[in-house]
């Protein structure tokens, strides 16, 4: 419990009513606000969180932190306020994570926190984080766009990084567990609106930057801007940056905390060298002052080996010793789902990953170059998100791909018709450009993601890799305001048994 009076606030703030009023809890969500909590009131993008307060005041809730028009709301909504504590402050969103974390008790050593922040890898850098810290006997938690784990029992994520009295009520949770190390993805949507705020990460690591969430960010400026606030003091104490491309090598410069640079390029002087091996997922680690850690990545495609040294660099910038490193890695088994995950070792190899901007797609057809022929890829593109990524998605399909398939990812509100138009275009492009892998006449565009996927298994064979893009982990797929069951892993297998079934009649040839 902690009283009003005790928060840490703006000097301008102001409280109205029982200023000793105690608190035991913070919440934003007016649907699950309880007697005891702090409610958080914050103007919305189209409607002020205040004018649910008759509700939540209703239910005994006793205590609200708003603005000042959240409290022209109250006041003209609610008759009775002599029951009310109502905490003032010109931008509440911008107080909200530290009150948070004052009031659930958050200690930056209980649990210690590591933080992942980038365009691509956020998520895989951060199971393998996990598998390792848990090889080196912690308790771990794990807090991420795919699954939230506390102590090894897993549950569903709502969004990369929970908002701010839902990251800190995590953080309480995973102490009442015994989880002394938690690896958590922050986002730039969370950085900007102040989600990650009362989190202070010992080590904090960067992978890249490349174009997306252009929907939200208004520039790729604004993008780097927004990701940069995680090497500042406020929110770490050091950091390790991938530096193989000019925007990781311009976080290492801005940095305000103590950083280390790492990268397979000697000419750039990384404190921390990667080293390829001829075994596709062997690597060495040289580290600054000397000595090395041989590893090995526990999945496919270089840019998990690049993803595997930047968690091992988290851990030797956190006092992890080389001899521990290397047998915390030694056979590690990550399963990442989405990610690079196979859904079918043979006839055909059938690989279903997340990979949803043009670079991740380049990295990901790049890394199952080789594994079979024809290379074949069904993607498409996200409506309601940055338009402007969809032409480079189909060109980058089009430059690795033997055969495309263009079809619907989440069309969302937007017509699919007009977003199959736009991937199209960029793939015609590099066709017309010289570019291309793929020819005009296997470059294909099918409405239907799931007859997408039956073609794509029909056209690989026996001898073929499929790549099944851009939604990995997700069950469902948004189409017009609804959410259809949609699982591009299940389909795939489906898809390959049906197959083989017809080969086994006697109906299709092998």
């Amino acid at each position: 419990m902690m009283r009003l009076s005790d928060l840490r606030l703006p000097p301008t703030a102001r409280i109205i009513g029982e200023a000793d009023r105690a608190v035991s809890g913070v919440s934003q969500d007016s649907r699950s606000a309880t007697a005891g909590d702090l409610w958080a009131a914050l103007p919305g993008a189209r409607v002020h969180g205040a004018t649910f307060a008759p509700d939540v005041l209703g239910r005994g809730v006793g205590a609200v932190l708003t603005d000042d028009e959240g409290l022209r709301i109250i006041r003209a909504s609610v008759d009775d306020l002599d029951r009310v504590s109502i905490v003032v402050v010109g931008a509440p969103r911008a107080v909200l994570g530290g009150i948070s974390a004052q009031v659930f008790g958050t200690d930056p050593e209980a649990p210690r926190l590591f933080g992942l922040t980038g365009t691509n890898g956020k998520t895989t850098t951060a199971f393998i984080l996990d598998a390792l810290l848990v090889r080196l006997g912690h308790t771990t938690g794990l807090i991420g766009t795919i699954a939230t784990s506390i102590a090894g029992v897993r549950e569903v994520s709502e969004r990369t990084t929970p908002e701010a009295p839902d990251l800190h009520r995590l953080f309480a949770r995973m102490r009442s567990r015994g989880v002394d190390v938690c690896s958590m993805e922050v986002s730039s949507h969370a950085l900007t609106q102040h989600r990650a705020d009362g989190a202070v990460f010992s080590v904090s690591g960067f992978t890249n930057l490349s174009q997306d969430h252009l929907d939200f960010h208004p520039t790729m400026e604004d993008y780097f801007a927004a990701k940069a606030k995680l090497f500042t003091p406020e929110h770490s104490c050091s950091g390790v940056i991938v530096v193989e491309d000019e925007w990781g090598a311009r976080m290492s410069r801005d940095a305000t905390i103590p950083v280390r640079t790492l990268s397979s390029d000697p000419d750039l002087g990384p404190d921390y060298l990667l080293t390829r091996d001829d075994d596709p997922e062997r690597f060495a680690l040289v580290l600054p002052g000397g000595g090395t850690v041989h590893a090995r990545s526990p999945l496919p495609g270089d840019f998990n080996r690049t993803n595997t040294a930047l968690a091992l660099a988290m851990l030797h910038r956190a006092g992890e010793p080389v001899g521990r490193l290397e047998a915390a890695c030694a056979d590690l088994e990550v399963v990442v789902p989405g990610r690079m995950e196979r859904v079918h070792d043979t006839a055909p190899l059938a690989v279903v990953d997340y990979s949803h901007t043009p670079d991740a797609l380049d990295k990901v057809l790049g890394g199952l170059d080789g594994t079979g022929s024809p290379l074949v890829v069904v993607v498409g593109a996200g409506g309601d998100r940055d338009p402007s990524k969809r032409h480079a998605m189909g060109a980058a399909a089009a430059q690795r791909a033997d055969v495309v398939i263009i079809t619907d990812d989440n069309p969302r509100s937007e017509d699919p018709a007009a977003i199959r138009s736009a991937v199209l275009e960029g793939a015609r492009d590099a066709i017309a450009q010289g570019t291309a892998r793929v020819t005009a006449e296997d470059l294909r565009e099918l409405s239907s993601r799931g007859e997408a996927i039956i073609a794509a298994v029909d056209l690989a064979g026996a001898d073929g890799t499929v790549l099944v893009a851009g939604k990995g982990h997700e069950t469902g797929q948004e189409i017009g305001g609804r959410k259809l069951p949609f699982d591009d892993r299940e389909r795939t297998r489906e898809a390959i048994a049906s197959r083989t079934a017809h080969i086994a009649a006697g109906r299709v040839q092998d």
